[in-house]
């Protein structure tokens, strides 16, 4: 048996718990840039995941603070899957991914980290971007600077929002 080992994630396991929603927290802060923001739709909003399994990897969560997508209304739903397709168009055009993973952990016994508010994750991939030093090493290799690909994603959602409505709050 092999153990998967994501070092750069300790951060994320050693740090307090705070008792209010990290989510609903971010949402409502003024602290947009700080907090990796690459946009604010409607009903939900982007935030690149300050602690990636993959660099260029963000979330699309709903305003809503709900931990199931069975009661989450259609709108919502229809809005955050509408942005999902956005999402890879962007991580596909900008960061030159060959491909994405997108997916949801619904609830901390599928593995979610956040189990109390549900949110997409959509993970850029390229090929071979998996090799011996992940692996043997416990080292992952980032060809880009976070705050570049942060500063990327954030200046092409910024563009999109002038063209598309949907990124209207």
């Amino acid at each position: 048996m092999i153990d998967e080992f994501a070092p750069w994630r300790a951060e994320y396991f050693s740090r307090p718990k705070d008792c209010e929603c990290v989510f609903c927290k971010i949402a409502n802060e003024n602290r947009d840039s700080e907090n990796f923001m690459l946009f604010r739709a409607k009903n939900c909003f982007g935030l690149m995941n300050r602690y990636p399994y993959t660099l260029g990897e963000f979330m699309i969560i709903p305003y809503e603070h709900i931990d199931n997508i069975e009661s989450l209304d259609t709108q919502i739903w229809l809005e955050m899957s509408q942005i999902v397709q956005i999402g890879v168009d962007v991580l596909k055009r900008v960061l030159n991914a060959n491909g994405v993973n997108i997916g949801m952990n619904l609830g901390a016994a599928a593995g979610a980290g956040i189990a109390e508010h549900i949110h997409y994750h959509l993970v850029p991939r390229w090929q071979r971007d998996t090799n011996f030093i992940t692996t043997i090493g416990y080292t992952r290799v980032h060809g880009v600077p976070f705050m570049e690909q942060f500063k990327s994603l954030k200046d092409e959602f910024q563009r999109l929002s002038c063209e598309n409505t949907i990124f209207a709050k």
